[in-house]
């Protein structure tokens, strides 16, 4: 199988070929039909080459938190919590058997080893003050660690906002300060110094429960020592939370829920009459410039997008005819649009009339994300004792507030 450089540089060499035909046409060259074939065959390469890539570039972020390696990056942590590699494999299997049987299978030392817990042996890893059966444990480093970053990875905005955690899911308040508009001034002499205040403001982030909702697992499934069941669990349920907070990350409400970075972002640019479903080279250029410069180029800017946004986008050409899309030809430097990179976002509006479907900025500076400690799994024995079934349910707690509009703008489609 090709390696990602090697795709990358095919379609490097493709769409050299496409931009050969392209300037020809631009030339008012009459291409043959034999051309316009050779042309769209390129292109198609290019499109097939570009999927290529996006798919090898995704298997490597899920390599990333391949079970295994997830294991293997906390093994010494975890080793050295626990007070050495037997005990942390004793905390391990004492684990897995609570997973399968319950709290009242497991043995003295195993109650023992699951009591252990990790800071200074002190911590009861329980969820509630209630017993495992009824409240559960918290999830162990090898499972914790592998949800969270399921959950990453179907998160768009948790790669681009910056994201905290704190302790307590108390409300965490912060003071703001927009002195922009003030400006210092020529002193002349025997004259009195001017005042100007300085104005504070205060925004604060709650945290909000959410839930993956609940998975019921037969026994026998438990039983059945072959079966990757934490992997299994960490993709559905961490994916499940990830999409709920993605979806409110971007275009939440903020009343009862989290304010997404789209929802209320200024408009900048407005499409033309007719571009209800489409973005011209000079919106883009305008939006660029709409955002302030000390955002502009921090390194962090980009555009957020939805692929179907995308797609149109790739389709623009400037003023010399030269595609606004332009390809890596690196392996690690991504995809760029006029110079800046570029996040898909699939909660993102599509192009429709009145749509905020494209944002441009530095939403590192321009939007927050709190997590109250880690995701939490919940195991419900009892309940479904009678369908000799187990319940298991995460949770997490988390919240998302713009913290700088003027981070980043919005272009929004023409209403007609």
């Amino acid at each position: 199988m090709p390696t990602l450089q090697t795709l990358l540089d095919q379609r490097a060499t493709a769409w050299d070929k496409a931009q050969t035909f392209q300037n020809r046409s631009a030339d008012d060259a009459e291409l043959s039909a034999e051309d316009r074939a050779a042309w769209d065959a390129a292109l198609a390469d290019v499109e097939r080459l570009s999927a290529d890539i996006e798919r090898d570039e995704r298997h490597q972020r899920l390599a990333a938190v391949d079970y295994s390696q997830v294991v293997q990056t906390v093994k010494e942590a975890d080793d050295e919590r626990h007070g050495g590699p037997d005990k942390a494999a004793a905390y391990a299997d004492a684990y897995r058997a609570w997973m399968r049987d319950g709290t009242t299978e497991l043995s003295a030392d195993q109650r023992t080893a699951l009591r252990s817990g990790w800071v200074d042996g002190k911590e009861l890893r329980a969820a509630g003050v209630a017993t495992g059966a009824a409240g559960g444990y918290t999830v162990p480093p090898e499972f914790r660690a592998k949800l969270v970053e399921a959950q990453k990875f179907y998160s768009s905005m948790r790669d681009v906002a910056e994201v905290i955690t704190t302790e307590s899911g108390a409300t965490l308040p912060w003071p703001t300060n927009d002195d922009t508009a003030n400006v210092g001034a020529i002193l002349a002499e025997n004259t009195q110094v001017t005042e100007q205040d300085i104005t504070f403001g205060t925004k604060d982030v709650d945290a909000y429960v959410y839930t993956s909702k609940l998975v019921r697992v037969s026994l026998q499934l438990l039983n059945d020592s072959a079966f990757d069941l934490e992997g299994w669990l960490a993709k559905v349920l961490g994916r499940r939370i990830g999409r709920a907070q993605n979806a409110h990350f971007t275009t939440g409400t903020g009343s009862s829920q989290p304010e997404g970075v789209q929802t209320n972002a200024t408009i900048a640019k407005t499409g033309a009459n007719g571009q209800t479903t489409s973005v011209t080279y000079d919106d883009a250029i305008d939006l660029i410039h709409s955002v302030d410069p000390a955002y502009r180029n921090s390194g962090r800017a980009q555009w957020m997008l939805a692929d179907g946004t995308l797609a149109a986008f790739r389709k623009l050409k400037d003023g010399q005819n030269r595609p606004l899309w332009e390809p890596s030809v690196q392996v690690g430097v991504p995809d760029g649009l006029l110079g800046y990179a570029y996040t898909i976002n699939t909660d993102m509006p599509a192009m429709a009339a009145n749509a905020k479907s494209i944002l441009f900025g530095d939403f590192y500076a321009g939007y927050l994300i709190r997590d109250v400690q880690d995701v939490q799994l919940l195991r419900l024995a009892e309940r479904y004792a009678d369908y000799l079934q187990v319940g298991f349910l995460a949770f997490s707690r988390s919240d998302g507030i713009p913290q700088d509009t003027a981070a980043y703008k919005a272009y929004r489609n023409s209403a007609t």
